[in-house]
């Protein structure tokens, strides 16, 4: 990956598109660059945006569907590797196929999201990605609810952050981008604030410095959130000053 290469992968890695070597190597390079840094910001609340026009919940049977082809669909064999055209250019074709590889995320990304796995690995992976699929589509139902409301807000260093509020789910989201990765063993945990009492609603991933989640729990009556930073794990209670406070939109 040359110098003028890694200007381009800002999009693949809010879509996380990204080998984990391309990851660590741009995410070196947000640490240098300013405008790299302030385009994945925009591209994620961007993202964010687009969630909420055209996300949509699968409908219940497809993914009976799905789990029933499992066991009955061959697993293809690597095609061999075909010799590139005269004249061809290797490095566009290897961004070309890394830019069909986004545009692939994304689209799947705004109706929610469908996995689908290697037989091989089908039957362990079942229960966890059955999981993982109901709070997919419940978060894209939160960001396609009719009565969603969107507040974005900057957190300082480049990072931003987007919550969104469906009072007809009793639900939140949130969505950041450029949160500077927590220290060794510690993790960022988000938070509904109920007046003055703080109720633990989840976690980040610690290696993702873009990502959207669904807040643990109902919003209830909960007037905002908030972002702390606590030991791997998480913590019941917050341990250390608020990264971030964000009222829920009115």
């Amino acid at each position: 990956m040359t110098n003028a290469d890694v200007h381009t992968l800002t999009g693949a890695y809010v879509l996380h598109a990204l080998s984990e070597a391309e990851r660590a190597a741009f995410e070196r390079h947000l640490g240098v660059c300013e405008a790299c840094t302030q385009e994945v910001a925009e591209l994620a609340a961007t993202a964010g945006r687009l969630g909420l026009a055209v996300s949509e919940t699968p409908p219940p049977e497809l993914k009976a569907r799905v789990m029933g082809r499992i066991p009955n669909v061959r697993q293809e064999s690597p095609l061999p590797k075909q010799p590139s055209r005269a004249g061809g250019n290797p490095a566009w074709s290897l961004r070309a196929s890394r830019w069909a590889l986004a545009a692939c995320l994304a689209a799947a990304a705004g109706l929610g999201g469908v996995a689908v796995w290697q037989h091989e690995e089908a039957r362990d992976a079942r229960a966890e990605a059955g999981a993982e699929q109901r709070r997919s589509a419940e978060l894209a139902a939160v960001l396609g609810a009719p009565d969603a409301k969107a507040d974005t807000a900057r957190l300082g260093d480049g990072a931003s952050a987007t919550v969104v509020v469906s009072k007809s789910r009793d639900k939140a989201a949130f969505v950041s981008s450029g949160l500077a990765t927590p220290p060794s063993g510690k993790v960022y945990q988000l938070w509904f604030a109920d007046g003055d009492t703080m109720r633990p609603a989840g976690l980040l991933d610690p290696a993702s410095r873009a990502q959207a989640v669904l807040l643990d729990g109902p919003v209830d009556q909960a007037s905002g959130m908030g972002i702390t930073v606590e030991p791997a794990g998480g913590s019941p209670k917050p341990t250390s000053a608020p990264v971030a406070l964000m009222n829920f939109p009115a």
